[in-house]
């Protein structure tokens, strides 16, 4: 339908918070304008929830006043029908929309209209207003105010901001601004036109960042823009995603040669910067890993002959790449027990022998009374089958030994990223810098990094693998 057609719902909604997941609307007020007819629909909404202080204060919503009203189960369908086929306008449109969308959720209804932000459009019309809030618009275009932070009287102020841009740049021009916006991906209101622009198609890492340039995400990709505007394309529909777009001030980015170089940079710029909205590739100060030490033996178990025994240890004792008998590593003991006695339980293994149970002199262990345990612990099971059975499932968490002599690089376009032991020294981009970075001494051991590399090891050829020499005796060729 062309936009000129279309009906249009000017929308607000008063809520208990700013944190649509948890938080709820307590009102909803709706002015829609169809064809030059002007009709209005709202409602008080019993949020099930506390309203807080300083909301009743600001909206005069108080609970005595919602105690009896509908609650939004009740009233979806009828909001449905009020709001379907019609293109959705509201002040900041985020918010109001993320709210609306995520109540009808929840009660089985998918919502997914056109949407159109106010803030967009007085920033589309006049680009050199200093602010676009709705008290500055009331203040700059002497709006009239009836309610203000009540629903309906703030859809109504938005209905009167439309009036005035068509009496200011006439219908035509309004109608087309409003099918550039509908067109063009939804950008978060703080964010320019231009600097998503700027943003290049090639690989590496952005970074966006809050007010007072607090970091909130850092991301990697093989096409910044392209990732990037992804974020705001999914605003819509996913709610961590909609909490970036409404803080995000500023974007800044920095190119890689390649996936390998984002991957790593990435890395390492959230363990440095902590970013509020990333945690994955958190570091980790309590990284450990099981090491099996067989030959033990142990108390109380009526098998013959020597068993395996599994020893945790921490990221003090791992010798990255050079131990061949750690399996596991995880970010925390707790982690590496759960994953472990998971395991016992899955294979019937011997939680008595893993050390999750002391066992008693001839007696068996628990999981043995309820078929959970083959019987190593009473010599039911022999303990090279218990031994062997514990490889086996342990197989897959083996980590493995650094498969080289010693450092190697990974070219990447003119890029050349230094590991050694799964550890990353850095990138360098010719002889001397490899040197340098090698002199710097060995990095501590990173899981993240470990996977980076493994996959890497995986993935590119070996004509761009090079291993490199102990001693400066190559030529910068070489690389």
């Amino acid at each position: 339908m062309p936009v000129g057609e279309s009906i249009f719902a000017f929308v607000d909604i008063e809520t208990t918070g700013s944190r649509s997941h948890i938080d709820r609307i307590t009102e909803i007020g709706i002015l829609t304008l169809d064809d030059q007819e002007i009709s209005e629909w709202s409602t008080l909404i019993n949020p099930d929830t506390y309203i807080p202080k300083n909301i009743q204060q600001l909206t005069g919503i108080t609970p005595e006043m919602v105690a009896t009203k509908p609650r939004f189960e009740d009233i979806a369908q009828d909001l449905f029908i009020e709001l379907k086929d019609k293109i959705f306008i509201a002040h900041n449109a985020r918010f109001d929309h993320g709210f609306i969308r995520d109540e009808f959720k929840r009660v089985g209804i998918y919502f997914q209209p056109k949407v159109l932000c106010t803030v967009k459009l007085s920033r589309r019309l006049f680009p050199n207003q200093a602010r676009h809030n709705l008290d500055t618009l009331i203040q700059v275009h002497n709006l009239h105010v009836s309610a203000r932070h009540r629903a309906l009287g703030d859809a109504q102020l938005i209905y009167q901001f439309w009036q005035r841009c068509e009496a200011l740049f006439g219908r035509e021009r309004l109608l087309e601004e409003v099918h550039f916006l509908l067109g063009r991906p939804s950008l978060p209101p703080h964010i320019d036109r231009e600097m998503v622009d700027e943003l290049p198609n090639k690989p590496g890492v952005y970074i966006f960042y809050a007010e007072n340039k607090q970091v909130l995400y850092i991301g990697k990709s093989i096409d910044i823009k392209s990732r990037v505007m992804g974020h705001f394309y999914s605003a819509l529909t996913n709610r961590k995603e909609m909490k970036i777009s409404l803080q995000v001030r500023d974007i800044d980015w920095i190119e890689t040669g390649g996936e390998l170089g984002a991957l790593l940079l990435e890395s390492r710029l959230i363990k440095e910067k902590l970013p509020s909205f990333n945690i994955k590739l958190r570091k980790s100060k309590d990284l450990c890993a099981w090491r099996m030490d067989e030959g033990a033996d142990s108390a109380g178990s009526l098998t013959e002959g020597p068993h395996i025994k599994l020893n945790l240890v921490n990221h003090h004792d791992l010798q990255s790449g050079k131990q061949n008998n750690l399996y596991g590593l995880f970010y925390s003991k707790r982690e590496a027990l759960s994953a472990l006695q998971a395991i016992a339980k899955k294979n019937q293994l011997c939680e008595g022998l893993l050390g999750f149970e002391k066992l008693q002199q001839g007696a068996s262990c628990f999981g043995y009374h309820v078929k959970q345990c083959n019987g190593a612990c009473v010599g039911e099971e022999s303990s090279q089958i218990h031994n062997l059975r514990l490889k086996t499932a342990l197989q897959k968490l083996k980590i493995n030994t650094w498969p080289y002599s010693g450092a190697i690089a990974i070219k990447e376009e003119d890029d050349l990223h230094l590991f050694d032991h799964w550890c990353y020294l850095g990138t360098a981009i010719d002889e001397n810098e490899v040197y340098e970075l090698l002199e710097d001494g060995q990095p501590e051991f990173d899981l993240d990094i470990y996977k980076i590399i493994k996959n890497a090891l995986k993935n590119y050829s070996r004509d761009l693998i090079i291993q490199i020499p102990p001693a400066r005796n190559i030529s910068e060729q070489s690389f």
